[in-house]
């Protein structure tokens, strides 16, 4: 019974990535600032949730400015992470996401009419390239969202952090918001097929200032958001 609702599921997300990402490759033509393709993203992401019956409690919303740019960002246990956050984060923003996922035909294309950025993980280089356009972008009034772990964690724990966002961070100046997600490792843990629909908490901590600190502390500006979100991820 499980596995059926699995192919159900899997089968939805193929053919609503098809139909969604078609539209928003088709609204990125006739804007520039990608809005409304991230509204077209999170209608997406809201779809299947829906569909594979996630429910997801969100605490802590209202420590959101609205206007204010920030970093989001939030650890990272499932695939279902992407549309909970698309889904509930009810903010404009865009993903600093890893360059395999833009190659992914009409998918890949969807997402940069977003705005969203490709970082390459294997070229650091091309990595720090992207993190600069990142915060050019976050300069012009744009949220960008990112997994600072770089990619899911396999055994549940929260894995050490990347220091591109934060160089990131301290560059542009604005504060990060750390984001706390418990519960979609047990829908879908990373190389497991199978979809088990269960509850999601995602709880979003006070905004973080970045503002004294330099590429040269930027550590401890790491640490302190690992144990913010470490804590909350233990503490629920």
């Amino acid at each position: 019974m499980i596995m059926l609702k699995t192919a159900y599921i899997i089968l939805w997300v193929v053919l609503s990535t098809l139909v969604f990402a078609t539209a928003a490759i088709i609204t990125s033509l006739f804007t520039r600032t990608g809005n409304p393709v991230h509204l077209i993203a999170r209608l997406w992401g809201k779809s299947m949730l829906v569909v594979s019956r996630i429910r997801v409690d969100v605490k802590g919303f209202s420590k959101i400015v609205p206007g204010q740019s920030y970093i989001f960002m939030a650890n990272h246990q499932s695939n279902a992470d992407i549309p909970v956050l698309l889904g509930y984060l009810r903010v404009q923003f865009r993903w600093l996401a890893k360059a395999e996922l833009f190659k992914i035909p009409i998918f890949g294309r969807a997402m940069r009419g977003a705005g969203y950025i490709p970082i390459d993980r294997f070229n650091q280089e091309s990595a720090f390239e992207s993190i600069r356009q990142a915060a050019g972008k976050i300069k012009d009034g744009v949220s960008v969202m990112i997994f600072p772990e770089g990619t899911r964690s396999r055994d549940g724990s929260i894995k050490s952090f990347k220091k591109g966002g934060f160089v990131m961070a301290v560059d542009s100046g604005v504060p990060i918001v750390p984001i706390v997600i418990r519960g979609t490792r047990e829908i879908m843990a990373k190389g497991r097929l199978r979809i088990n629909p269960d509850d999601v908490r995602m709880e979003i901590k006070d905004p973080i200032d970045t503002s004294g600190y330099t590429r040269d502390t930027k550590q401890g500006l790491m640490e302190h958001v690992r144990s913010v979100i470490c804590k909350g991820f233990e503490d629920g």
